[in-house]
């Protein structure tokens, strides 16, 4: 029968999270033998390596990846069926901490659907800057937290939930004039896409502006809705009445892209945050 066992993907995912194998075999109360044998299994039944092991842990390998995704969706169901079947439905308080740059135009209806689906889960979410959500996890003031990166770098032991491109957006059918300074829409200072953007343009030698600075990504669409400048976005970011504006044509530097990835689980995670992380990395991914 080509199937997986249940409680073997379990165990592989743990393993990932906790990056190594002792750590995980502790979530799942095995032994750190009985954990190596039910991940030796694993990869038999997927017939490649799953793992890259060494002294400092383990990391996924290519098709590690791909299991891990799919080992996600099938634990969190999993999950779902047996408190359906049992009338355990999930509950507690949880603190949650988001960039305001994460799909901003569906971020609240995912979370309204998570939230009425799991009634009995109080989501405490707080919204900002990267820097300021990847401080408040640290400092043990947030459960989950999920945030962006824009060096093209992924933070240890992350689960990486999408990769964006990143865009000059403005209203529509607004380009800017020759020989004027570009008018900037952006966030506070420090924030990663704002230096981004002004390091762009300098490294271009294109004069520049900063015209609004918003306190979030709603300012920043409501502004550039109205006309009052361009600004450096994630592609979901785009909006009723923003276009993205063809870089070459506007004669502004092309732009990389970003990724959003949730932070590492903790060693004393409860049964709730790791059921929840699995449930909005299904939703939200």
């Amino acid at each position: 029968m080509q199937a997986f066992d249940i409680e073997q993907l379990r165990t592989f995912v743990h393993a990932v999270d906790a990056g190594s194998v002792t750590a995980g075999a502790a979530k799942v109360f095995l032994s750190q033998s009985a954990a190596s044998e039910q991940l030796l299994k694993l990869e038999d039944r997927a017939g490649q390596s799953l793992l890259v092991r060494s002294k400092s842990g383990v990391v996924p390998t290519p098709a590690g990846r791909i299991l891990l995704a799919h080992a996600r969706k099938l634990l969190a169901l999993s999950d779902e069926v047996w408190r359906d079947l049992h009338g355990v439905p999930l509950s507690g308080e949880l603190r949650l901490g988001v960039t305001d740059y994460f799909r901003p135009n569906e971020r609240t209806q995912l979370l309204a659907r998570l939230a009425a689906q799991h009634p009995g889960v109080r989501m405490r979410v707080v919204m900002g800057k990267s820097l300021t959500v990847e401080s408040e996890h640290a400092a043990g003031n947030l459960d989950i937290a999920i945030t962006m990166r824009a060096d093209g770098k992924k933070t240890a032991r992350a689960h990486l939930l999408r990769t964006e491109p990143l865009r000059w957006m403005a209203a529509r059918a607004m380009l800017p004039p020759r020989g004027e300074p570009i008018a900037l829409v952006t966030l506070t200072e420090g924030c990663s896409l704002r230096l981004l953007a002004e390091k762009s343009l300098i490294q271009r030698k294109l004069p520049f502006d900063v015209v609004h600075v918003a306190s979030g990504v709603a300012g920043m669409q409501s502004a550039l809705a109205a006309g009052l400048g361009y600004a450096c976005l994630p592609e979901s970011a785009l909006c009723e009445g923003v276009e993205i504006v063809p870089a070459r044509a506007a004669r502004l530097p092309a732009l990389g892209s970003v990724s959003f990835q949730m932070l590492p689980s903790r060693r004393n995670e409860t049964r709730l945050i790791s059921e929840v992380r699995d449930l909005l990395v299904d939703q939200l991914g």
